[in-house]
C-alpha cells in the first residue's frame, strides 16, 4: 500500500485533474498497476466507483461523500464477495458508509464530521474483526488460528479512512 500511495502522489504531482472524480480515477489506476495481491484490484474498484460517483462534481458536500464511500465499499463487495462478518475491509468499510450515512443525515454536518465519523466507526470496524474467524481473502486460509487478529484489510481500510479525514480536517 505504501508503494501503490507513494505511485499516486507521483502521479498527482505530474498530472493535472480537473475535479474530484479524476483525481480519484488516476488513483484508481495507479493502485491497479502498483499494489500486489488482492489489494490492488480492490482498492482500485472503491477508487473506481468513488470516482464515478462525483462524476464532474468541483467540490464534495456531505452527501456527496456518503455516496462517494458507499459506492467505494460496493465496489469492494462486488470484486471481493465480501459482507459484514467474513473479516475483511468490508468490516471497517460498511460501519464506515452508516456513520458517514448518519452523521450526513444529522443536519448542519460538513465534511470534515462526516469523514470523521467514517474513519470512526471504521476504526472500529477494523477492532471488531480480532475475535472473528476469517470467512473471505488471505486470512481464511488459517481457519480458526485467523481469530484474535486484527484483519489487515480493515485496518488499512481504516488507516486510508482516517487519513482522508485527516487531510479534510486541515
Amino acid at each position: 500500500m505504501v508503494r501503490g500511495m507513494r505511485a499516486v502522489v507521483q502521479q498527482l504531482e505530474s498530472a493535472t485533474p480537473a475535479n474530484p472524480s479524476e483525481v480519484l480515477k488516476l488513483a484508481a489506476t495507479t493502485l491497479i498497476s502498483k499494489v500486489g495481491g488482492a489489494a490492488g484490484p480492490l482498492y482500485g474498484t472503491a477508487f473506481l466507483r468513488a470516482g464515478g460517483a462525483t462524476m464532474d462534481k468541483e467540490t464534495l458536500e456531505p452527501a456527496d461523500l456518503v455516496d462517494m464511500l458507499t459506492a467505494a465499499r460496493d465496489g469492494i463487495v462486488a470484486r471481493g464477495k465480501a459482507e459484514p462478518g467474513d473479516k475483511t475491509m468490508v468490516d471497517a468499510w460498511s460501519p464506515a458508509v452508516d456513520a458517514a450515512a448518519e452523521a450526513a443525515g444529522s443536519g448542519g454536518a460538513d465534511a470534515t464530521s462526516v469523514l470523521a465519523a467514517a474513519a470512526g466507526a471504521a476504526e472500529q470496524g477494523a477492532l471488531d474483526t480480532i475475535p472473528l474467524v476469517a470467512r473471505k481473502g488471505r486470512a481464511s486460509y488459517l481457519g480458526e488460528r485467523s481469530a484474535g487478529h486484527q484483519d489487515p484489510g480493515a485496518t488499512s481500510s481504516a488507516l486510508l479512512l482516517r487519513c482522508l479525514a485527516d487531510v479534510a480536517a486541515r
